[in-house]
């Protein structure tokens, strides 16, 4: 989805609500002192407020309906705006010096997503990429992501493009939050692993859903959020509640081995690891420990041990003993290759037509199958 640059009208000026007390009071022949007099106000405070030093309290207006006629509803909103107008005026003033700072921001990508709208005013681009972050000014978003104590800063996914990395985890926030799930049940989740490992044999317009589906029964919602430039992240999982986990997904190597295990590997985590911790799953991991435990627990789920140890006894791999292997094991063929090049047990380049190749439709949030 690509949003269309918008404009969007800012007035220059808005005059202060003691310009219209002036030419009321000119109108009716009344004069400041006059109006002091009958509201019991000070000349210098009826004086303040017509040079828009002084704001209409509410009692004010109260007083001037009373004097003059006039609503007290008019001189409120007549006042408000102009607190607003100096409020907006002021904040553009603030912001002007943040500008440089959006061209750290994927905007564009972001735009083209339609996760924002796309504004041809640097300023309202600004305030529109920070409401997407929900922060006030880009020093609260460093305060917020880049903190020594944030925990995506200790992730080394940080070293590709910070800004991208937290667009894409916050618009996984997004999506998460619209998703109702059950309380997490760490016996019900393991349940569904076991029926999503079957949902690998099905097409992504079957699966997508219904992962969708099994995952939030158990308090787990599944979001698939499009990577975005820079990023280099397949993955991530971390708890938005006490009983609601989060994974998700990139869909970055576009393949059905990578996306599965990448699912399975969140879902270790969410297993056997803390409901603080934030794991975020990047190019080039090191060896951590919780890490390698995610590894080990998505390859045991998708092909179990003992059944993997026999079949990697062979010393050749044709595409029939891929394909009846696959069968035998109910999973996706894909799988099985991946499994034996990560091994290396099958060249990088061998049976890959194997795999399913996967991409985003044009909403951006269907995974569909490449032709």
């Amino acid at each position: 989805m690509v949003n269309r640059v918008q404009n969007q009208y800012a007035p220059d000026y808005v005059s202060p609500p003691g310009e219209t007390l002036l030419e009321t009071l000119e109108t009716i022949g009344m004069s400041q002192a006059d109006l002091a007099e009958r509201t019991g106000k000070a000349i210098k405070t009826i004086n303040e407020i017509v040079q828009g030093k002084a704001p209409i309290t509410p009692e004010t207006a109260l007083q001037f309906e009373r004097v003059l006629g006039v609503p007290a509803r008019f001189w409120n909103n007549r006042e408000q705006r102009y607190r607003e107008f100096l409020a907006q005026a002021g904040e553009r003033e603030r912001l002007q010096t943040h500008v440089s700072w959006l061209k750290q921001a994927p905007v564009k990508p972001m735009c083209q997503l339609g996760w924002i709208r796309c504004l041809t005013d640097e300023i309202e681009q600004l305030r529109e990429v920070l409401q997407f972050f929900g922060v006030a000014t880009p020093d609260q978003w460093r305060a917020i992501w880049l903190s020594p104590q944030a925990s995506f800063r200790r992730s080394p996914a940080f070293e590709a493009d910070p800004v991208a990395v937290a667009a894409w985890l916050r618009r996984g926030e997004f999506e998460a939050q619209r998703l109702p799930c059950e309380a997490y049940d760490a016996a019900r989740f393991r349940v569904v692993l076991a029926e999503v490992r079957q949902l690998t044999q099905q097409p992504p317009e079957v699966f997508q859903a219904e992962l969708v589906r099994l995952c939030a029964t158990a308090g787990v919602a599944v979001v698939f959020v499009p990577e975005l430039p820079k990023m280099h992240v397949s993955g991530a999982t971390r708890w938005l509640t006490p009983t609601k986990a989060l994974i998700q997904l990139s869909l970055r190597y576009k393949s059905d081995d990578h996306l599965w295990f990448t699912f399975f590997h969140e879902a270790g985590h969410i297993v056997q690891h803390g409901k603080r911790e934030f794991f975020i799953d990047f190019d080039d991991r090191d060896g951590d420990d919780k890490e390698q435990a995610a590894d080990k627990f998505a390859a045991d789920c998708l092909i179990p041990a003992p059944q993997w140890r026999r079949f990697a006894r062979q010393t050749r791999y044709s595409k029939e003993q891929i394909l009846a292997f696959a069968t035998d094991a109910g999973i996706a063929p894909g799988i099985v290759v991946g499994r034996l090049q990560h091994d290396k047990l099958l060249p990088p380049s061998h049976c890959n037509d194997l795999k399913r190749r996967l991409d985003w439709a044009s909403d951006a949030a269907v995974v569909v199958a490449r032709s």
